[in-house]
This record gives C-alpha cells, structure tokens and sequence, in this order.
C-alpha cells in the first residue's frame, strides 16, 4: 500500500480482502475497530489526554502498537516499543553489552524519561545490535498465497 486509506474506507473493507492482504481476523479486527474510533482518539490528543491509556482501552491493542502509534502519529518522543522482537537485546547490548528482557529495558532508560523513544532510535540509526547466530525464521505460510514476499507480491 503507497497511500493508505482514510479510516471511512478500513472500516469498509470485507474480511476476505484483509485475508488477501495478508492480514489475519484479529488484526483486521483491530484495524477495523481503530477506524471507527479515530477521530474520538484524535481529540484525546487536541486535549492533551492520556493516548496511550485510550489506545490500550481497544481490544487488540497492547502496549507495543501503543508505542508505535504513539511514535508515528503523535510524534511521542517517549514511546519505546517494548514488546519488539529484538528491541530490548539490541538496545541491552547497545547501551549496556549485554542482552536484557522488557522490564530490564524499561528500568535502564528511566533516567532518560521523557526521550526514551528517542534514545532507542538513536541506538537503531546508529546501526548497533547485538550478534546474530542460528537461521534465521521461517516465514509465515498460513495466510493466502503460501510462502510468497511481501503484500506487493499478492493478488
């Protein structure tokens, strides 16, 4: 997708095409729901309220989609994406050299409150991470069209 759609169209697209986009039920759900709420969530945000505590409120949404959201959409310089993959052993062994859990994360960058985002962004544009061993995942092959790339790749 090069321009996504206004939240009137989400809310409008039928569950077999979320299935063709390779988005699965749960997620397309929470698209769907999140397109109705927006603008209710958009003047939380012209009154200064608490976005994350109204986002979590969704079913669906935790607290790394929180941080993403927050990230992109609010500019929140504070938002870390606990709940990532590989954030908190790369930013451990960053900062730290040493691979560490969410809550170990979470407790290091509290003297940075306020920019934590920031400094996890720094640590990622500066390319540092920890060493990489094993193979690699295997895709994921239970939505349509088996084990192809990306969306673009589809229909």
């Amino acid at each position: 997708m090069w321009v996504p759609p206004d939240a009137g169209v989400l809310a409008l697209i039928p569950s077999w095409e979320w299935l063709d986009l390779r988005i699965d039920p749960a997620r397309s759900r929470t698209l769907v729901t999140l397109a109705r709420t927006g603008a209710s969530l958009e003047r939380l945000v012209d009154a200064q309220r608490d976005v994350d505590s109204a986002l979590r409120s969704l079913p669906g949404v935790g607290r790394w989609t929180s941080a993403e959201v927050r990230q992109r959409s609010f500019g929140d310089p504070d938002a870390v994406s606990l709940g990532d993959y590989h954030l908190a052993k790369d930013v451990g062994w960053a900062l730290a050299g040493r691979a560490m859990n969410d809550e170990e994360v979470e407790e290091f960058l509290r003297p940075w409150a306020g920019h934590r985002g920031r400094v996890v962004a720094l640590v990622r544009l500066a390319g540092l991470r920890r060493p990489r061993r094993g193979p690699r995942m295997t895709p994921r092959t239970h939505l349509p069209g088996g084990s192809r790339g990306g969306v673009r790749g589809g229909r």
